[in-house]
């Protein structure tokens, strides 16, 4: 009796071919496998061995006339394009073997499956825990494969995607994008698409979840889409798994992993997944200083704002942000401000300020600002407690006295404090953030104007570095 080795020959390239492959290629007296595969073999059959081709969805076929050739003596190797047991032959040999009751024995010798060579070929994609989902729903219902891929988008799975589309299974992946979305995965994951792996027209690209075009995939692209720590550099995807934060040399401290830890928690867990990344980016710093969801309703930023207040600091033009009380400077980061070479400042204890008070009838939170402004008209405001001083600074841009380079409004109270907010509004030229309503405080307005500084943190969703 022969014995039949059922191996995987890689995703289609020659040199992803493993030896022991090779040689179990060569020493068969007869090869089994789809027609296309026999390219990648041909030069190692040994003469005179039976070649058994045959065309796709003939598995069963092939598999038959292996057992057949092994009962008659002979050795048989059935290849499978990647691994053979991931998608492949050598489950249906075993099933077959058993349902037979044969004495045929069976080995398997592992390949490089294809989300492997597209995972190298993208970076270091799957460098934590990983499932992979087949959207082929002809042996499988999709209710069923609908099922698996809300689970796997709720467990923060990285996936690879197998048969993400053909002439005929046309919406499968579109509804994938979806389910992924309704299960709190940021619009903002990173996706990885490689077609014919290892072959004459690989091709390879990123993207994210909500700009994925369905229509660039076809049945030869693997798809890979990363967890809630993926992130992208220089084109290529890489999730981290935590040695390097663990060595001496990252320089990381366990407060930054606490708090990056925190970041991904709360953005699994928004009520949407379509903010733009300025917007979430302050969103997310809000509700982690806060533990309040609530923000996600009642934080309020102009289009791009975020963004555009962190132009002006990476470019220069911006070197000092104002705020209303001492708190709120103590807030920001001492290890941002620094690296970008800006200036916190609080007027309030100011000398000037008292004096000034007394002759003129203001809080001492007004005459302050009137002081910044006089020094610092282009300066970031940024407000956590005193009302009074943002409606002073509403009627210093009015006088044409100020021309904030932005505005963070977070005061918090009872009197006056929303009519202040809705004050700012009408000043469309100048970007705001705005926690509306009641609620605010310095520990926010120092936090938005940390999400600001460190904005370019935020693709990677890293919060942690000037910690």
């Amino acid at each position: 009796m022969g014995k039949i080795i059922v191996a995987g020959i890689g995703p289609g390239s020659e040199k992803d071919i493993t030896p022991s492959v090779i040689e179990a290629v060569s020493k068969a007296d007869a090869v089994v496998g789809y027609k296309y595969y026999f390219r990648f073999v041909e030069k190692y059959l040994k003469p005179g061995a039976e070649c058994i081709d045959t065309g796709m969805r003939q598995e069963r076929d092939r598999a038959s006339q292996a057992m057949e050739l092994a009962l008659s003596g002979k050795d048989v190797c059935v290849i499978s394009s990647g691994d053979s047991g991931i998608y492949g032959m050598a489950p249906l040999l075993y099933q077959m073997k058993t349902v037979s009751g044969s004495d045929v024995e069976i080995e398997t010798l592992p390949g490089i499956s294809a989300f492997q060579k597209a995972a190298s070929l993208l970076g270091a994609p799957i460098g934590h825990d990983l499932c992979l989902i087949s959207l082929s729903d002809l042996m499988t219902p999709w209710a069923l494969i609908e099922k698996r891929i809300r689970a796997a988008a709720s467990a923060d799975f990285i996936t690879a995607v197998y048969n993400p589309k053909s002439h005929g299974r046309y919406w499968q992946l579109y509804r994938l994008v979806e389910l992924f979305l309704e299960e709190g995965r940021s619009a903002d994951t990173p996706v990885g698409c490689v077609h014919q792996a290892g072959r004459d027209d690989e091709r390879v690209w990123t993207t994210t979840l909500s700009q994925l075009d369905p229509e660039e995939v076809d049945m030869f692209t693997v798809l890979i889409i990363g967890n809630s720590r993926t992130y992208l550099d220089g084109g290529k995807m890489i999730t981290p798994r935590g040695y390097y934060s663990e060595t001496k040399e990252s320089g990381r401290k366990i407060g930054q992993d606490i708090m990056n830890e925190s970041f991904r928690t709360i953005a699994s867990e928004l009520q949407r997944n379509d903010y733009s990344l300025g917007h979430k980016w302050a969103l997310l710093h809000a509700i982690h200083t806060t533990a309040d969801f609530e923000m996600e309703k009642i934080l309020y930023t102009d289009d791009n704002a975020v963004e555009r207040i962190y132009e002006k600091v990476a470019n220069g033009e911006l070197k000092t942000i104002v705020t209303d009380v001492t708190m709120a400077a103590t807030g920001i980061r001492k290890g941002a401000l620094s690296r970008l070479g800006i200036e916190a400042k609080c007027y309030l204890m100011d000398p000037r300020v008292a004096q000034m008070t007394s002759q003129e009838n203001i809080t001492r939170a007004q005459a302050g600002i009137r002081l910044a402004v006089e020094e610092h008209p282009d300066a970031l405001f940024a407000f956590g407690n005193a009302p009074t001083a943002l409606m002073e600074l509403c009627s210093l841009i009015r006088q044409g006295k100020a021309h904030p380079a932005g505005i963070v409004a977070a005061p918090v109270g009872f009197v006056h404090v929303e009519e202040s907010k809705h004050m700012l509004l009408p000043f469309r030229d100048i970007p705001k953030i705005i926690v509306k309503g009641r609620k605010g405080g310095s520990n926010l307005a120092a936090t938005l104007c940390n999400a600001i500084l460190t904005f370019d943190d935020a693709t990677n969703l890293n919060p942690g570095r000037d910690l």
